[in-house]
């Protein structure tokens, strides 16, 4: 894993909200059982079985943002489209990678893909922005 401290911040957040040590219970409750496969600045890989709750694409596209600026953002705009639907239980795979930067207004994209044979369940493009009101 390269990326420095804003990407150990970043990994560490993660953590902690599949942990519930922050963020909302359905945060915890969602990514039960998201693991890192591979991990660096500006670009992630997660490997993940789809349980029963809502798969939140947004806090991909945070968590890599933050290991890119490393800083909180907000989200400004938010487009899923969907191309196949997630079997319960099924074993899926989400690449998230930083596109555009514009200095406090960035793109990642997320993709959903089946495991076995890569093919794409769920896109996800996320604009977010770092004004004075999100923390460093």
């Amino acid at each position: 894993m390269e990326g420095g401290d804003s990407l150990k911040k970043s990994l560490a957040s993660l953590h902690d909200v599949i942990n519930g040590k922050i963020g909302h219970g359905l945060e915890t409750r969602v990514l039960q059982g998201l693991h890192v496969t591979h991990a660096e600045r500006s670009f992630m890989r997660f490997d993940f079985f789809v349980s029963n709750a809502v798969l939140l694409i947004d806090i991909i596209g945070h968590v890599t943002i933050y290991s890119f600026a490393n800083r909180v953002t907000s989200t400004v705009d938010f487009n899923v489209s969907y191309y196949s639907t997630a079997i319960i239980q099924e074993h899926v795979e989400i690449e998230s990678k930083v596109g555009v930067n514009r200095g406090k207004l960035m793109h990642v994209a997320v993709e959903v893909r089946r495991k076995g044979n890569g093919e794409v369940i769920a896109v996800g493009n996320l604009w977010m922005a770092i004004n004075k009101l999100t923390p460093q």
